[in-house]
């Protein structure tokens, strides 16, 4: 749950970023700390997804983690069955 205090999420913090020229397209440049706080770095893929609140920055691709949590839900249920395969 968030809550919103004068326009702006309780307890998150924001960060303004400039929108810059990058060859033919245009481009966000992040800073050092944001950049730490992803835990990413030059080179690597962070995914946009739109929320009912705006927008969301990401390293964690969605689809990627619901195939995950379906392949944890179906190894859980069929453990003996793939521990009997692994013999």
């Amino acid at each position: 749950m968030v809550f919103v205090m004068n326009g702006k999420p309780e307890g998150v913090s924001m960060v303004a970023l400039k929108l810059t020229s990058i060859g033919n397209s245009v481009g966000l440049v992040l800073p050092k700390e944001t950049l730490s706080k992803l835990n990413v770095e030059k080179g690597d893929v962070v995914y946009l997804t739109e929320t009912p609140d705006g927008y969301r920055i990401t390293p964690y691709d969605p689809d990627f983690e619901q195939q995950m949590a379906a392949a944890r839900r179906i190894t859980k249920k069929r453990r003996n069955a793939l521990r009997e395969l692994a013999r």
